[in-house]
């Protein structure tokens, strides 16, 4: 508990600076860097993926997707990416057909696509007009949500939620980590409207807390479920007492998407 605390006090003012202060395309390198070491880690670290090659493609492919959101997210660009990237695969597959199966390939798009692409929402967000002050949102709702989860859990947790994939998690924890999520968007939603004058959806605010908690630990347990098929206890170790990437970052992976969605469909912001 002490070293996830420490390393959390060291680490929220560098996600900060990232955020609001330095030059975006910083924090576009920033996350890129982690896109691919999450990448790595969902692919060599569970020992799904022994090909170093198709790994490689992997990596430097989530990497491009941050940069790909930094420069306007344009559509032929991307399709040029994954075209690119799709070659490279098969060609791999068609040099070696007995030991590269499509099934090695579907991983690679997975942890070289649709995770990036899901995670890099935060540099499109970013991107956006309002984006310096609505960028903290998928943040809030994914940590709040985990620490209101965990505490809460802790204290009052009697019913397990997912025994099988996550022993636990607890129904109470769950409810725990709702509430906390919606304090803290109406929270972040009353700095936005009374200290930076923003018209705001206060309404909207709590429902960002709703959804945001229920896809965040739906998040969570989509990684905890690989962890378990593939018989590790964390993707990594370079966040002490939080493990890897892809633990800190799991339920982010789907909060981050659905915030940028919500962000165009359903402004919390004018």
């Amino acid at each position: 508990m002490k070293t996830r605390i420490i390393a959390a006090a060291i680490l929220v003012p560098i996600l900060l600076l990232l955020t609001l202060v330095v030059p975006e395309i910083f924090a576009a390198i920033v996350l890129g860097l982690l896109l691919a070491i999450a990448a790595f880690e969902l692919l060599y670290k569970t020992g799904l993926m022994v090909h170093p090659r198709l790994t490689v493609y992997s990596v430097v492919m989530a990497f491009a997707m941050s940069l790909w959101s930094y420069f306007g997210a344009v559509r032929a660009y991307f399709l040029l990416m994954l075209l690119i990237f799709t070659l490279l695969l098969f060609a791999e597959m068609m040099m070696d057909h007995i030991k590269v199966h499509f099934e090695m390939l579907s991983m690679c798009y997975v942890g070289g696509v649709i995770i990036p692409y899901m995670l890099s929402s935060l540099i499109r967000i970013l991107m956006t007009s309002t984006g310096r002050y609505v960028i903290l949102l998928p943040f809030v709702v994914a940590f709040t949500n985990d620490a209101g989860a965990y505490f809460i859990g802790l204290k009052f947790g009697k019913h397990k939620l997912a025994p099988v994939v996550s022993p636990n998690k607890t129904v109470e924890g769950l409810l725990g980590g709702i509430a906390t999520a919606m304090v803290s968007t109406f929270l972040y939603a009353l700095i936005l409207g009374i200290g930076l004058n923003f018209q705001v959806s206060y309404g909207m605010a709590l429902f960002y807390g709703v959804i945001g908690s229920l896809t965040g630990t739906f998040g969570d347990l989509c990684f905890s479920i690989i962890k378990r098929q593939t018989g590790i206890k964390d993707y990594g170790n370079l966040i002490p007492g939080h493990g890897g990437v892809l633990d800190r970052f799991d339920s982010l992976a789907m909060v981050a998407p659905l915030m940028e969605a919500l962000l165009l469909a359903m402004p919390l912001v004018r």
